[in-house]
């Protein structure tokens, strides 16, 4: 008899592994304006403007660039232990893990999960000060939330059948008329998503993704960035997506990390909400208007870690990737200005 899973209300945290925090700090903090919770020698805790609980962002000191955990928050104490024996059960490395042993965060249980990724469970976690009417800090370009992970995986399938088991549901998929899948949206909390599976090699994190309410907001981080004449961290966009409507912007970090800034999708919450389905060939599925995708989108992502601080073995996608039928298709130009980037360096 299979576990019950614990039961999920959302993406709550990501730890990232980066070499220098001086420089992360310039580029998450004075740059995106994120909000420092914590800081010492070792590690940079961050938060958007929206939300109280003590981080949603952990950049640690490491030697090389890489995603140390995901998170998830679970609905009480309880799930800690449903999280536990369901993992157990599917034979994955399961941890317990103090409070306190990440800062800010109560007891948890962290797992190697069948698709090879860290990820630990958690419910309780220390309150900071909100900052939603801090319009005194908030930046033009301010941030609201952590909106969600998007994941690069070999088999996409297996991938969803895997989140389906934990409850998560599909709100878009990208496919090809003899069924082959090239990516899923899946989602808890009543969004688009909480994390997006990508055909592609993997267990590599693609990109973590930060909300913001306005477009405006996006376009102030470009003209930050040009100011700074650092417009080479923009790696796609401004644009907006097909898949989901949201409104985008992709930056690198020092590390080579993606981020992107996110606004404008819709609401999934009631329990018919409708699957749409994207064709591979359809090229406004990922640009509903903007420039194509760059190459670097489709090859570049962050290794993960294993619970001992390994960096997982990366396994190639077997079906054909969705680069395959895009990069130079229906004569689309790929080249483009900006700088292309590489985990640990700018070329």
């Amino acid at each position: 008899m299979t576990a019950t899973p614990p039961d999920v209300i959302r993406c709550a945290y990501a730890e990232l592994v980066v070499t220098d925090l001086a420089a992360s700090r310039a580029f998450y903090v004075d740059v995106l304006g994120l909000v420092v919770t914590h800081e010492d020698s070792s590690a940079l805790y961050l938060r958007a403007f929206e939300e109280y609980l003590h981080h949603s962002l952990v950049l640690r000191k490491g030697p090389e660039p890489a995603l140390g955990v995901l998170a998830y928050r679970v609905r009480t104490p309880a799930d800690l232990e449903l999280a536990e024996a369901y993992y157990r059960g599917l034979g994955c490395p399961v941890t317990r893990r103090p409070a306190g042993a990440t800062r800010g965060i109560g007891e948890a249980v962290r797992v190697l999960d069948p698709l090879g990724f860290p990820v630990e469970f958690f419910h309780e976690a220390e309150h900071v000060e909100r900052f939603t009417q801090r319009y005194d800090v908030h930046g033009a370009g301010a941030l609201s939330r952590l909106d969600h992970f998007n994941l690069d995986t070999p088999d996409v399938p297996a991938a969803r059948k895997y989140y389906e088991g934990l409850g998560f549901r599909v709100s878009e998929d990208i496919q090809d008329a003899e069924g082959t899948v090239y990516a899923a949206w899946m989602f808890r909390k009543p969004t688009v998503h909480d994390v997006a599976l990508t055909g592609g090699d993997g267990p590599r994190l693609h990109h973590i993704a930060f909300a913001s309410h306005e477009r405006h907001q996006i376009l102030h981080i470009c003209d930050h960035l040009g100011a700074l004449r650092k417009s080479g961290m923009i790696e796609r966009g401004p644009g907006r997506h097909g898949v989901s409507n949201a409104f985008y912007l992709y930056v690198r970090d020092p590390d080579g990390h993606r981020i992107e800034i996110y606004t404008h999708d819709y609401y999934t919450g009631d329990p018919d909400n409708p699957v749409i389905t994207w064709d591979v060939h359809d090229n406004q599925r990922r640009d509903w208007w903007g420039n194509p995708v760059v190459p670097s989108w489709y090859t570049d992502a962050s290794v993960v870690l294993d619970l001992d601080g390994h960096v997982q073995p990366v396994v190639e996608r077997a079906e054909p990737r969705e680069a395959d039928v895009t990069i130079g298709a229906d004569g689309f130009s790929y080249t483009s200005g900006q700088a292309e980037f590489k985990l640990g360096e700018q070329v």
